[in-house]
């Protein structure tokens, strides 16, 4: 039975966070969203969402995803490469970056789990799935704000929680302050526990090849984003100089940008943001772009979502889970006993949105 999209529904909630997280580029004091709703007249919804730090503009992005309702209206969600046809062209004149494809990401994650909803299949399933578990790191913590002993006391608590990989923050500050930070986390979680450092684009090119030659010695999984991310070339200068592998790719919009990158040799590990791809099919096109360079796939934030993309992804490496999305889903992310994160069986991206907690934020 072919169904038609009806509406194209928004909700706007405001999502603090438990206390405000000093990242080396900015103070995140929220994650505030634009929640999207597809219905249709077989009255299955699809949702997906964007969003905006600290709620900057966040009504301006609302607006933009409300301009593809016309491009949404009676259409067949099985042709929605139709649709992103169409809203590409759509939005060229603003171009292929910023809030033109953050809006439309929104949109595109509500068509993909509709589609999944509609057929009754996880979309990891509906893409093809290539695994039912995914390597999954902890990321909600061990910032640049915490003192040492929050950094071991928070370390402790992924461990405890199921977590066998973190991540932790570095920045432009002496090296000794930075080692002696990473040497504190090392000490909690051992020798086997992958650990991860992001610079969040803080360092030059030297600073970062400093850092990273003296970080080597604690077995880093990786060494992200250590440079402003439109230095393409100054990461692949990094990525030579330094055994431990750079990830980045976050701050790059769409599968052409991740193109570039793996071009120019700029990161080991390949780690697209699901919003700045301009939703799944970009972020699978990028996919497959890193699996024809022989370069893993992680992600960036977006847990609930990013999880049945690397499930169908062969060359996935890990997931980020980042909990600022929580408070508004039914379900949880799940571990395994070897702490991995368990693909749900669930139709669509197998997390919904909590009512009753959307009206809480509702803003």
């Amino acid at each position: 039975m072919t169904i038609k999209i009806t509406a194209l529904r928004t909700e706007i909630v405001r999502l603090p966070l438990p206390k405000p997280i000093l990242s080396a580029t900015l103070e995140i004091r929220s994650a505030d969203a634009v929640l999207v709703f597809l219905d249709t007249d077989a009255g299955v919804t699809g949702e997906g969402l964007c969003f905006a730090i600290n709620g900057a503009r966040l009504e301006v992005l609302r607006d933009m995803v409300r301009c593809f309702e016309p491009l949404l209206l009676g259409l067949d969600p099985t042709l929605a490469a139709s649709f992103y046809k169409r809203a590409w062209a759509d939005v060229g004149f603003f171009g292929h970056a910023g809030m033109s494809i953050a809006s439309l990401a929104g949109v595109d994650a509500a068509l993909w789990d509709l589609r999944g909803r509609a057929a009754g299949l996880n979309v990891s399933r509906l893409i093809g799935a290539a695994a039912t578990t995914v390597q999954i790191y902890a990321s909600g913590g061990l910032w640049l704000s915490s003192s040492i002993d929050e950094l071991q006391l928070e370390a402790a608590d992924f461990l405890a929680r199921g977590f066998r990989a973190m991540k932790m923050r570095v920045g432009a500050r002496p090296i000794a302050w930075n080692i002696e930070r990473v040497r504190a986390v090392r000490a909690v979680i051992g020798p086997d526990i992958k650990l991860m450092a992001d610079a969040n684009q803080s360092l030059t090119v030297p600073e970062a090849i400093r850092l990273g030659r003296a970080l080597e010695e604690y077995s880093l999984a990786w060494f992200e984003e250590p440079v402003p991310y439109w230095n393409h070339a100054g990461e692949a200068e990094i990525a030579a100089a330094l055994d431990t592998p750079i990830a980045s790719g976050e701050t790059e919009h769409t599968s052409r940008g991740m193109l570039t990158m793996l071009q120019m040799k700029s990161a080991d590990v390949l780690m697209p943001d699901l919003q700045r791809m301009g939703g799944p099919t970009e972020f699978i096109r990028a996919g497959h772009l890193a699996a024809a360079f022989d370069v893993p796939l992680s992600s960036h934030l977006f847990t609930e979502m990013s999880l049945s993309l690397l499930a169908a992804a062969p060359n996935a490496y890990i997931l980020e889970h980042m909990p600022w999305f929580e408070p508004i889903y039914t379900e949880r992310i799940e571990l395994d006993a070897e702490g991995r994160a368990l693909v749900p069986e669930r139709p669509g991206w197998g997390f919904s949105f909590d009512q009753d907690a959307v009206r809480r934020h509702a803003g």
